[in-house]
């Protein structure tokens, strides 16, 4: 086996590269629109911005708008924040001197003097405005490169399936799941990814008679397109690739915004299924990544298309604004439950109590990061054995 230092320090140098310009494209738009979000109603209902930021630390550069708003970009860019007048942080928890002394003027316009429903309306529309850039984004992929499908017809049928043992045969065609119309196999692929263990209602048209078989998709493991160990609900079957079997339709900009609500939609259902899924022990855990699986993966889809890459960022961004709706404190999910309360109370909250809430959530936050990048590095770790073990598979 030959080894070359230098060109292995080279690929390394490339790959990092690679993952990182990619990475922070995806991260920047995501987090931009997020902020923007807020910035923009904030705005609107005549609060004063003081800083709008993509990532944190030191800043690298900005400027100052005629408003009085720092627009930045800060050396860690792994989230961003937009600092009201008033507030102590990023996080929004107010400067309590600060407030205490404001004028009258000053008050109007302060985040913290605002009514509860306008703060509820501009921390809801950070992750409103990434649903909103998803739908955008597929909505423009659909417009430019259409709605490509096959149709649901089973091709093969893997030996010892979950599909070969429910009886499911080569040719049929699926009509519906648990009552649901399949129109292609990639609804039946969608349908399927989110019910391990689940058993299904499949009906099917064999040779033009309506035939029902009742199958339970088997979590296995498999590999993408770039090696990458993935859990997945299968059935066994494979779809048919002939010329016949697969057609692309042009879509208009009103049709591709629907489609784009539906595909966000799926991105949401599919995230609830997954996670529901790992507290009964039906999905695998280490699928949760944090920004270093991410940072891969925009590097491995940019290497396909800038449309591919761009799919990736609307599912980023819807998974980005759900994530943020959690009622986990110093997420704007948390932030919304506090304000909940307080228009239930018609009080907010104590000051003791809301701290308790923001530690909760930090720890909580914390916790998942740590547990995320975990996964992460064993996933890496895993990933260049393989590579060491192929490699040392072959001399010169």
């Amino acid at each position: 086996m030959n080894f070359n230092v230098m060109d292995s320090l080279s690929a390394l140098g490339g790959g990092v590269v690679g993952y990182i310009v990619p990475f922070l494209f995806v991260l920047t738009i995501v987090v931009f629109f997020h902020e923007l979000g807020h910035f923009l109603i904030a705005r609107l209902c005549g609060v004063r911005v003081l800083t709008f930021s993509v990532g944190f630390g030191p800043e690298l550069l900005g400027f100052t708008d005629r408003y009085g708003t720092r627009w930045k970009i800060a050396a860690i860019p792994l989230g961003g924040y937009v600092k009201f007048f008033g507030d102590d942080n990023a996080a929004s928890v107010p400067d309590e001197a600060a407030v205490t002394a404001m004028t009258a003027d000053e008050r109007k316009v302060s985040f913290f003097y605002q009514p509860v429903g306008r703060r509820a309306a501009i921390v809801a529309a950070g992750p409103i405005a990434n649903f909103i850039l998803a739908i955008v984004i597929f909505a423009t992929i659909f417009v430019l490169y259409g709605k490509q499908s096959t149709a649901a017809r089973i091709d093969t049928v893997q030996a010892n399936s979950p599909a070969a043992m429910a009886g499911l045969k080569a040719g049929d065609v699926v009509i519906s799941i648990d009552g649901r119309k399949v129109e292609s196999f990639s609804d039946m692929q969608r349908v399927v990814s989110a019910a391990a263990g689940r058993t299904l209602e499949f009906k099917v048209d064999r040779g033009g008679a309506p035939v029902t078989i009742m199958a339970t998709p088997q979590l296995r493991q498999g590999k993408d397109g770039f090696g990458n160990s993935y859990c997945h609900a299968v059935l066994g079957v494979t779809r048919s690739t002939t010329p016949d079997e697969v057609k692309t339709e042009q879509v208009g900009p009103l049709p591709a915004v629907w489609l784009g609500v539906l595909e966000t939609w799926f991105v949401v259902d599919r995230t609830f299924s997954y996670l529901s899924g790992v507290i009964v022990g039906r999905e695998c855990a280490d699928q949760l990544g944090g920004p270093i699986r991410i940072a891969q993966i925009s590097g491995q889809v940019a290497t396909i298309s800038l449309a591919a890459l761009f799919h990736l960022t609307a599912m980023l961004s819807v998974s980005i604004g759900l994530l943020n709706l959690f009622p986990v404190p110093l997420l704007d999910g948390g932030h919304l439950l506090f304000y909940a309360i307080e228009a239930a109370r018609g009080r907010p909250l104590s000051e003791r109590a809301q701290e308790i809430g923001f530690r909760i959530g930090l720890a909580l936050v914390v916790m998942l990061m740590i547990f995320a990048t975990f996964n992460d590095i064993l996933h890496l770790a895993s990933a260049d054995r393989k590579s060491t073990r192929l490699n040392s598979s072959h001399t010169d």
